[in-house]
């Protein structure tokens, strides 16, 4: 049988958020990221959008005894797709790879009401600069559609589960691609005080 293993593109790629075995960088070709939200979560996040014209790097790792659930749990909001053929790697042996992606028809913009969060957006380019290096981490904005959405600054009480401790010079990245792109980053205060900012997430 087929060893089963999950490409990861977003929070997966950061190896301090799991500790699925045999993690090793990958690419996935067909498909770009986008922000978006779904009626199933309160924030935006990242999902695969089918792309011909593109290819994007991610991290794959080993789902030990065929045993999905703590990953489907994690990625309850998402579909697992069979993407055995579009993904380029460096195993040896013979695998099955799935990613996770959100249903096109659950797909909704995000909005103020709706953000990215900031403490999400530190987590992925954290390992992306861990995995890929700067060159990496850029080629991981470029790859991504959505920089217009509203970005709520969490950091001091990240809503984030898995968020992560960035060195200064991981912050300092971020926030300059940010800036890159023109995002619209929202102080906490300002969403609460508009009366668009829910008073917590579950994400």
């Amino acid at each position: 049988m087929a060893d089963p293993y999950f490409f990861g593109y977003g929070s997966l790629v950061n190896l301090s958020t799991h500790d699925f075995p045999d993690p090793r960088p990958a690419r996935l070709k067909g498909w770009r990221r986008a922000w978006r939200h779904t009626d199933l979560r309160p924030v935006a996040f990242l999902t695969a959008v089918p792309d011909p014209a593109s290819e994007i790097d991610g991290m794959i790792a080993h789902v030990p005894k065929n045993d999905w659930v703590a990953l489907d749990e994690r990625e309850w909001a998402y579909e697992r797709v069979p993407a055995t053929r579009s993904v380029t790697h460096t195993l040896t042996q013979e695998a099955e790879i799935a990613v996770y992606a959100v249903p096109h028809d659950r797909h909704t913009a995000p909005s103020n009401h709706h953000p990215l969060l900031l403490s999400y957006i530190d987590v992925v380019v954290q390992g992306y600069l861990r995995a890929f290096g700067s060159d990496g981490a850029d080629r991981f904005f470029a790859t991504t559609d959505g920089w217009d959405a509203p970005i709520l600054n969490d950091r001091a009480e990240p809503r984030y589960p898995r968020h992560q401790q960035l060195k200064p010079t991981e912050t300092e990245f971020v926030d300059d691609r940010l800036q890159r792109v023109s995002a619209r980053v929202l102080q906490t205060g300002e969403q609460r005080k508009a009366g668009e900012l829910p008073a917590s997430f579950v994400f």
